[in-house]
């Protein structure tokens, strides 16, 4: 008798994300995130969801339009109504811009997906350190 090996379930891929510490100074980025697609549909869930309970509910996003090519005008993420805005400003095409009332507002670097391992770690890890 043959026992044959089953394949592990599928796990959702580890948030790419790196904040940078809460040192309560302004900052012009507040981190980096690197999504796996351009589907901002599929990836912005998973990125609201790993982000601190302190930041709140996100109510509004803004994308950079030529970074995310379909963007509706809103979105259903985990029972709560997610603005969603886009922007073609040249002063900020690779930034995802988070809003919550009341507790603030982060700017996020954006990795592009296609962007190596050797090439996105050191970026993200200057975007948290503030170098970006």
């Amino acid at each position: 008798m043959t026992t044959a090996l089953q394949s592990p379930l599928p796990s959702h891929p580890v948030l790419r994300l790196r904040l940078a510490s809460g040192s309560g100074m302004p900052r012009p980025i507040d981190g980096a995130w690197w999504p796996r697609s351009c589907d901002l549909l599929s990836e912005l869930p998973q990125l609201l969801a790993g982000l601190p309970r302190a930041w709140g509910h996100i109510t509004s996003v803004t994308v950079n339009g030529a970074t995310w090519p379909a963007v509706p005008g809103r979105m259903l993420v985990f029972n709560q109504v997610v603005r969603l805005h886009r922007t073609l400003a040249a002063s900020a095409p690779h930034t995802i811009v988070l809003l919550a009332p009341g507790r603030g507002r982060w700017d996020l670097l954006v990795v592009p997906p296609d962007t190596t391992e050797e090439t996105a770690e050191p970026l993200m890890a200057a975007a948290a350190g503030g170098h970006v």
